[in-house]
């Protein structure tokens, strides 16, 4: 495989908080940055050496962009499709369009899990409120409607717990492809964060558990309260997907665990750096932006140890002006991603503490 050489210049489609963040990493092991995005007031273009503002339609400046760079990669999974075969004309690209393929739409992406012998929640497509009824008669309640495409943070998703939601629901989807879901009994929500270098090296993370509040991640702890045997078998199921999408990067997959029988379910696939992963910056002995780095430039994974017990927490809006109190305290580690507006339930940054109890 190409190895990408330190003093190289790696593109990032993106310029959010995670594009920010991998710029930093990258420019600690020696790499250049150069950040594509439409939004003006990117917090990513803070840190790196090159961007361009376009829309990720214009094809002039994707095929500048990636002339420019001797490797690209991106910080969000609903790049349009278009987009990545573009740059994949000029240059590597890191992971592969296939990663995308499968992400962006739930349909596929639930086939594709199951596929791998991966367990999912039962699911039906549907389009027509004929089919969601049809879907709902199948699958039972409560269930889950969703969007197929551009969903997160709770966005694009209805709970139907009676036949009266399902007006509901159909307002919601517009009439667009969308997906019902059985709903898992769960006791606690997992992430296993996971790098496959393009030699085919895989490292995964401690998995993490994680809280969300109004369908947003609030913590991601570590060590996860499962057993050995249910971590192990997690990071065995999210290298398994790494290794059958041949994927070139660090992604995550989120899981539900019941605590009596060790079930897990896999939710999700991110195929990026993930918020569930931030605590690795402070808590681990590699961050995972330091290993996507390394794993899309074909470099040694780094040890993926965590440095004892780990809380990150997310500040969300104007939780972010309480900094002078997470400053204060010697144990947190905070993180401001660069963004003006305080926005209600927009990610403005992160708090992490190591070893805090002691």
């Amino acid at each position: 495989m190409t190895q990408i050489k330190p003093g190289s210049k790696i593109g990032i489609l993106g310029g959010g908080q995670l594009g920010r963040m991998l710029a930093m990493a990258a420019s600690r092991l020696g790499y250049r940055c150069h950040i594509f995005c439409p939004d003006v007031r990117s917090p990513a273009f803070q840190v790196a050496s090159d961007f361009t503002i376009a829309e990720y339609e214009n094809e002039d400046a994707l095929l500048e962009f990636a002339s420019s760079v001797d490797v690209a990669t991106y910080e969000f999974e609903n790049v349009p499709a278009r987009t990545a075969e573009i740059v994949s004309r000029e240059t590597l690209l890191r992971p592969g369009a296939r990663a995308l393929e499968v992400s962006q739409d739930r349909l596929t992406e639930k086939d594709f899990l199951n596929d791998c012998g991966v367990k999912t929640a039962p699911y039906m497509a549907f389009q027509t409120e004929e089919e969601l009824d049809a879907a709902f008669k199948e699958i039972g309640r409560p269930s889950v409607a969703k969007t197929r495409r551009f969903g997160y943070d709770g966005k694009g998703q209805l709970m139907i717990k009676a036949r009266k939601d399902i007006e509901g629901v159909m307002g919601m989807t517009s009439g667009v492809p969308a997906i019902l879901e059985g709903f898992v009994a769960f006791d606690r929500e997992i992430s296993v964060v996971v790098a496959r270098s393009a030699s085919g090296d895989v490292a995964a993370f401690p998995v993490a558990e994680n809280v969300h509040t109004n369908h947003i991640l609030d913590t991601s702890t570590v060590p996860a309260q499962i057993s050995e045997v249910v971590e192990a078998k997690a990071k065995v199921m999210a290298t398994r997907i790494a290794n059958a999408l041949e994927y070139v990067g660090v992604m995550a997959v989120e899981m539900f665990v019941t605590d009596s029988t060790g079930e897990i379910v896999v939710n999700e696939i991110a195929p990026r750096v993930h918020n569930s992963g931030h605590w690795t910056i402070e808590g681990a002995e590699t961050s995972q932006f330091e290993q996507h780095i390394r794993a899309i430039c074909d470099l040694p994974l780094g040890p993926t140890d965590a440095r004892g017990n780990v809380v990150m927490k997310n500040l969300l809006g104007e939780d972010i002006l309480d900094f002078e109190k997470y400053l204060a305290d010697p144990k947190a580690h905070y993180h401001h991603y660069g963004k003006q507006e305080p926005r209600e339930g927009r990610k403005m940054g992160h708090v992490t503490w190591v070893n805090a109890e002691e």
